[in-house]
């Protein structure tokens, strides 16, 4: 496979692919220049999916067949997400983004292809060293009180993130970084003591978010992480994760089946269909402009008022 180091350490003629390079993006197919090359070829994506499949296996034809069937929940699909950027997954449930979310997390191993984070192949990782290189990547689940354990103060909660990286620390050191930490999710820290059943939703939420922040990582990966809360909190915690992007230049992968909600957020919109991706653009130009039929559909789909 050619990359773009290989591309500017030859700038003696144009670049011509062909035979077993055919499968490459098209921007790699064409002649370049000598002396120049697309802003493109300047820049590695942050993070880069590679033909990604994820297939489940399950019995068909009833309890004493031996039949197989082939769930293609994640198909064939290809996306690329540079550093400081907030991509809007967005498709109807089952379409296959929850799986492509635990996949790229490498909660569950993907069946082919690859996901490149920063350069590195995380399908071809072990399992403890997917855990070292996790504390770069974390994950804000659909439903807070789900994700977080009952059992454990928000102190604990939080601290046991933070202690991920910063092993050695403890004492005042901790309970200042947790305050922090929480002061910059919008919670006070005089409730670092309280449970989660002891908050509301958005707070729970919040809570999630601040150990999700906690380990330092430069990618957030956010599954649904407002579908389950009040709309007049969804805009709350939407805004604290815009907030939250810019000022930590956090790099975003944002999952949603509301296409509204994703176009207020992202700075790119990738729309997902039976487990394939069928459109990628910019937000706006996804939303006002739309290419394929399926998108069309979702937008069309989107509730409006109407007029008195």
């Amino acid at each position: 496979m050619f990359y773009p180091i290989q591309i500017l350490c030859v700038p003696l003629r144009p670049l011509r692919l062909c035979g077993e390079n055919r499968n490459l993006d098209s921007t790699l197919r064409t002649s370049l220049p000598i002396g120049a090359a697309p802003a493109s070829f300047l820049r590695m994506a942050y993070l880069e999916i590679r033909n990604l499949e994820k297939h489940f296996v399950k019995a068909s034809g009833g309890m004493l067949s031996s039949k197989k069937e082939t769930i293609k929940a994640v198909d064939g699909v290809s996306l690329e997400i540079q550093k400081g950027e907030i991509l809007g997954l967005v498709g109807e449930s089952g379409c296959g983004k929850s799986t492509l979310s635990r996949t790229l997390m490498q909660l569950i191993r993907p069946t082919a292809g690859s996901i490149v984070l920063d350069g590195e192949n995380l399908s071809l990782l072990s399992h403890s060293e997917v855990r070292r290189r996790r504390l770069d990547f974390q994950m804000v689940f659909q439903d807070p009180y789900a994700s977080l354990n009952p059992r454990m103060t928000v102190f604990s909660t939080i601290a046991e993130a933070v202690r991920q990286r910063h092993l050695k620390m403890k004492g005042t050191e901790l309970e200042k970084k947790v305050s922090e930490l929480m002061a910059t999710v919008g919670l006070d820290a005089s409730q670092m003591k309280r449970y989660p059943h002891e908050f509301s939703g958005g707070q729970r939420q919040r809570i999630a978010i601040a150990r999700a922040l906690a380990p330092e990582p430069k990618l957030i990966i956010a599954d649904e992480p407002v579908s389950a809360l009040d709309v007049s909190i969804q805009s709350q915690i939407l805004n604290l994760l815009k907030d939250l992007q810019r000022n930590l230049g956090l790099t975003m992968v944002f999952i949603s089946h509301d296409l509204g909600v994703v176009h207020y957020i992202a700075d790119r919109i990738a729309v997902m269909y039976q487990g394939k991706i069928v459109e990628v653009g910019p937000a706006g130009e996804v939303f006002h402009s739309p290419k394929d039929a399926y998108t069309k559909r979702l937008l069309a789909s989107i509730p409006k008022l109407r007029s008195a």
